[in-house]
């Protein structure tokens, strides 16, 4: 449904890729297309140039933001933990960019929207620490992709996850459990104090959080509802409800 007021413009946070000897700052075509219909925002693309980007300049002229998922692993040492190669690919420009901007959206009460990686850049920003690879660790399921021809099958919707009481997400969606189709490697370990528990795995890995006290919507989930956006109704609900905040947001920072 249309808008009056001009749609809120919303930051996604760019990987970095080198070809052809140059650096490249990019976004999954998918979270631009998700962002436009399911939150009826613009997108804007925050490049990787860490210390280089005045953050806090650039918060006070967006109504969202959005941190997405990536192939590429937030790197150890971020969370204290020692460099392992077999949990690469790494990309410490996107790290340097990502953490900074999680919490400094959190301290200006922008929306903030994390998805797989960016969930786990979340709890890493707040203090929380990481399983580089879930599915070695004793009891826990196997996360990763399934093997396909095609995205669909990758991202096919094949896994529950359930959903607490009383918490944000429970609100949003009205369910108490939903299939979801969450592909990883990393995972959450520690918990940062910060972040409350909204949706757990069968195997009890944490597939939702939310920040606790968050002036504004700030929520991150480990599957991916952009995938889906167009035909599966917690996707669609879960952007929808970002979209609202964001134009919430985009209200107050106008007076």
């Amino acid at each position: 449904m249309p808008h009056s007021a001009p749609p809120p413009l919303v930051g996604v946070a760019a990987d970095t890729k080198v070809a052809d000897d140059y650096t490249w700052h990019a976004v999954i075509d998918i979270y631009l297309r998700a962002i436009v219909t399911g939150a009826e925002a613009i997108p804007v693309i925050i490049p990787a140039l860490g210390d280089d980007l005045d953050i806090d300049a650039l918060l006070q002229r967006l109504d969202g933001i959005v941190l997405p998922g990536s192939r590429s692993n937030v790197h150890p040492e971020t969370y204290g933990a020692p460099a392992d190669p077999k949990a690469e690919p790494h990309d410490r420009s996107r790290d340097a960019m990502t953490l900074p901007l999680a919490r400094a959206a959190l301290r200006h009460g922008v929306p903030l929207f994390a998805i797989c990686r960016g969930l786990q850049e979340l709890n890493v920003a707040l203090g929380g620490t990481l399983h580089p690879e879930v599915h070695e660790v004793e009891g826990r399921d196997d996360h990763r992709s399934a093997l396909g021809p095609d995205l669909d099958t990758r991202f096919a919707i094949r896994q529950r996850v359930d959903i607490r009481s009383g918490g944000v997400l429970a609100e949003i969606l009205g369910e108490q459990s939903i299939q979801v189709n969450s592909l990883h490697r990393q995972a959450i370990d520690r918990l940062a104090e910060d972040l409350a528990i909204e949706a757990t795995a069968p195997d009890g890995t944490i597939e939702a959080v939310r920040v606790r006290n968050a002036t504004s919507y700030a929520l991150g989930v480990q599957w991916h509802p952009e995938y889906w956006v167009r035909t599966d109704r917690p996707s669609t609900l879960l952007f929808n409800a970002f979209g609202h905040a964001a134009r919430a947001h985009r209200a107050k920072r106008a007076g």
